[in-house]
């Protein structure tokens, strides 16, 4: 068992970790898309209205519980009241089932870097994609390769391993990034995809779109999986809670700008279709690669940006069980990941499979992936943000003026984190479930 508990070594280690937490898979994988689902740029100004104001709220209270308490989240709700501890578990429930099918697509993005790594010439993307996941074998292999890869820095510590893996990939991450975003920008065409970023059709906005971009936002900041209140628990003293809030949003809003940036030129440039779904960057993407000069190179670069940015949130993710493990059952952390590692690996294979041999096995009508991705991020995250918005609203009561100088905005975020947001989040739960 951890004999006292960890803390950063340093602000910017802290603030990486956080950002790192943040910017995953949901910018560069999950943004693109949902915005070209979407209605393109309008989208994005709502998306943008929401990280800038609302989320603001429980990110900030996530990360401030967690310097308050120094607990675990089910120490966290167990210092309120006993009777609240059920809520806690809550937290690593979530991580655990969002690890189970967010690091299948962390196995395919290994298989997306081998196959550039050996120049793989594939002329139909859309038939690969489909034959890959539905094969018995292959992808389970990378799927516990890169749950491995997580529990491995994660075992390793906060300084050895968490620290680490987001002191080198996170910089990896954005040069990368911003090499990519160069290239895509020289291609013919590029102010196309510009224009569908950045030139809003207000025609197209309605209820959906800003339900859609606000579980985006959610998702893509890491509120309501336990991760953010967690790292918040190994914050000394002497951190700025507020400074770092900001910089989380404004790092995390960056990012996604930059994917779409990255993304949209190229599949306008190339006359693809922006709205083609979660197979956009395994599918659409790869076909660009495949008929510009050196492709391969570009796409190595392209899904080894990916694998960073996956690698860092899922850390993160199963960071909370973990904690969850070593603090309640006062087990070595060594011992958490082992027993960690097999439970999702149990929980992600038959996930895994759901794309093939277990294809016709459904749950509310969703194959077993959709169900953990609907019942995380349309349920669970949803509950663990209100209730977090709750406790820091009515428990700790968290208070503006003790960090925001105007009084006007103190006032505004008391009143958001009592009574408006808990309210946007009810109701976004409401409509999901409905």
């Amino acid at each position: 068992m951890e004999k006292e508990r960890p803390t950063w070594s340093s602000r910017v280690a802290f603030i990486l970790a956080a950002v790192g937490s943040a910017v995953g898979l949901g910018n560069i994988w999950r943004f693109p898309y949902i915005m070209g689902q979407n209605g393109g740029a309008v989208f994005l100004v709502v998306y943008l209205g929401l990280i800038l104001t609302i989320c603001f709220i429980p990110l900030f209270t996530e990360l401030t519980i967690g310097k308050i308490t120094k607990k675990e989240c089910i120490g966290t709700y167990e210092q309120i009241s006993p009777k609240l501890k059920f809520l806690g578990f809550l937290n690593p429930f979530t991580g655990v089932l969002i690890s189970s099918f967010y690091f299948i697509v962390g196995g395919w993005i290994i298989n997306y870097i081998y196959l550039g790594i050996k120049n793989a010439q594939i002329s139909n993307y859309e038939s690969y994609f489909g034959t890959f996941v539905q094969n018995p074998v292959t992808p389970c292999i990378f799927t516990i390769l890169f749950l491995f890869i997580c529990i491995y820095y994660a075992g390793r510590g906060i300084k050895k391993g968490i620290e680490f893996a987001n002191n080198v990939l996170m910089p990896v991450f954005a040069v990368i990034l911003i090499i990519l975003t160069l290239f895509s920008l020289s291609l013919p065409n590029a102010h196309l995809g510009l224009e569908y970023m950045f030139k809003p059709d207000f025609s197209k906005l309605n209820v959906h779109m800003f339900l859609a971009a606000l579980g985006q936002a959610l998702f893509t900041l890491s509120i309501g999986m336990g991760a953010l209140l967690t790292y918040g628990s190994y914050i000394g003293e002497d951190k700025n809670i507020t400074k770092t809030t900001y910089t989380i949003i404004f790092s995390d809003t960056f990012f996604a700008l930059t994917a779409g940036i990255m993304i949209f030129p190229a599949i306008f440039s190339f006359g693809l279709e922006p709205s083609s779904g979660a197979g956009l960057v395994f599918i659409t993407i790869p076909q660009i690669f495949a008929q510009i000069p050196h492709g391969n190179i570009v796409s190595v670069l392209f899904f080894f940006l990916l694998f960073a940015a996956a690698v860092t949130s899922g850390i993160s993710i199963i960071e909370v069980p973990i904690a969850s493990m070593i603090e309640r059952c006062k087990i070595t952390r060594a011992k958490a990941c082992t027993i960690l590692f097999f439970i999702i690996g149990i929980i992600s294979i038959p996930a895994t499979l759901s794309f093939g041999i277990l294809g016709n096995y459904t749950i509310f009508n969703k194959n077993i992936f959709d169900f953990l991705d609907f019942i995380t991020s349309s349920m669970l995250m949803p509950i663990n943000a209100l209730c977090l918005c709750l406790l820091g609203g009515w428990f700790f009561k968290i208070k503006g003026k003790d960090f925001i100088q105007n009084k006007f905005l103190a006032n505004i975020f008391d009143i958001g984190l009592k009574y408006v947001v808990p309210i946007i989040l009810a109701g976004l739960l409401y409509i999901g479930l409905n």
